[in-house]
């Protein structure tokens, strides 16, 4: 007797629709494809090619050595917040309201990407919806749509400039609307919110009782000697905002995924449970690297602000020498986010620029309406490899 072979279980039809119907990062089909090619330049993803800070390194491996291998505070280690609170004195003058900042408000977060889910499932449930300015990075979109609530885009501004349009975002506002969504300065595009437009924003969210969540790890990489307005700087003590910080960027650290949440100390049994359910803590030797960098890290971070400026004005002034190139230089942040005339279809012209430049960039449809026909490169690295990727787009568009 022949016994049939039992059919193949259509796994994604078993588990819920929520997370199988997530919408896939484009960033992530791009780099996959383009991943291992010879000779290409890799500028597709956040991330630089600086190492990290040499003591952020050493603090590491010194907590490794003492054996600091096991579970510890939900919270933070006390010496990892106590570094983050007086970082913050001295980078934002005093907590809102007056007075200096609080340990108590800091909660250590496996990366930044950690302290967006933390701050949308305190926030966003089923049937909520969350209002973004777009473009966006893919992952606030993400993070809010598997938690089962609804990302609403809402396009910024062009006008000289990208920028924050509260007026459309006050026109996005429904019953359902929850929470504003603000990164500023921004990925992909680099736009920096004015004291002004935050100050807006804050009044919308307070007449509509929302919270904000104010992604603001870019703060410091801005081109202008000043860090970038925050709400911190227009907030009063019990407006509803929550802030995500990272190590990644200032530090180049993004593999050792250490960041915070900063909220008001009052959530502090909330946010302790929810780390507890979804990472168990984060752990000591990366906070002990975390301590390192924001006590001893200003040196790195001046240097790397100089570097990207050079990298950022030789790939501007050689992209706008074609006269097909159309972008606002960034004014923050290390990517430049720009059209190419005749190409309004970014992913297939990722893939050709792999092919055919040897440039690896992120198409701008993967950063939500208002990106397609746009490209984003990051040019957090070398200034000569920055040059020689700007020369492989110009001979590119001169064939």
């Amino acid at each position: 007797m022949t016994i049939a072979a039992p059919a193949e279980r259509n796994w994604l039809a078993e588990i819920h629709p929520v997370p199988r119907e997530a919408a896939p990062s484009g960033i992530v089909e791009v780099f996959d494809y383009g991943r291992g090619r010879q000779g290409l330049i890799p500028l597709w993803v956040g991330e630089g090619d600086l190492a990290p800070p040499p003591a952020a390194v050493e603090a590491l491996k010194a907590s490794l050595d003492r054996g600091e291998t096991y579970y510890t505070a939900q919270g933070g280690i006390p010496a990892l917040r106590e570094a983050i609170a007086a970082y913050m004195n001295r980078v934002y003058g005093e907590a809102p309201g007056g007075g200096p900042f609080r340990p108590q408000c800091f909660f250590a977060t496996i990366g930044g990407m950690h302290a967006i889910e933390l701050a949308t499932r305190m926030t966003l449930g089923p049937g909520d919806e969350a209002l973004i300015p777009s473009p966006a990075w893919p992952n606030f979109v993400g993070a809010i749509e598997t938690s089962g609530a609804r990302a609403v885009p809402v396009p910024l501004g062009r006008k000289g400039r990208w920028s924050l349009d509260v007026e459309r975002l006050v026109a996005a506002v429904t019953p359902a609307t929850k929470v504003i969504f603000l990164n500023s300065p921004a990925n992909p595009t680099g736009f920096v919110a004015t004291r002004e437009e935050l100050a807006a924003t804050l009044d919308l969210a307070r007449r509509n009782n929302l919270w904000i969540i104010a992604d603001e790890i870019y703060g410091r990489l801005t081109y202008d000697g000043v860090r970038a307005p925050s709400f911190h700087d227009v907030m009063a003590p019990d407006d509803k905002i929550l802030f995500v910080h990272t190590c990644s960027k200032n530090w180049a650290m993004t593999g050792f995924r250490i960041g915070w949440l900063e909220a008001p100390a009052a959530l502090a049994p909330v946010i302790e449970n929810l780390v507890q359910f979804t990472t168990s803590g984060v752990p000591v030797f990366t906070q002990r690297a975390a301590v390192a960098a924001l006590s001893e890290g200003e040196p790195f971070l001046a240097a790397q602000i100089e570097r990207c400026q050079r990298a950022r004005d030789i790939l501007c002034e050689g992209l706008l020498s074609t006269g097909r190139v159309r972008f606002f230089e960034p004014e923050a942040a290390f990517y430049l986010f720009f059209t190419i005339d005749g190409y309004p279809d970014s992913r297939a012209l990722a893939f050709r620029l792999i092919d055919e430049a040897g440039v690896g960039a992120a198409p701008g449809s993967a950063f939500g309406p208002g990106g397609e026909g746009h490209l984003r490169i990051c040019f957090a690295r070398d200034p000569e490899q920055v040059a020689e990727a700007t020369r492989r787009i110009v001979r590119w568009l001169k064939r």
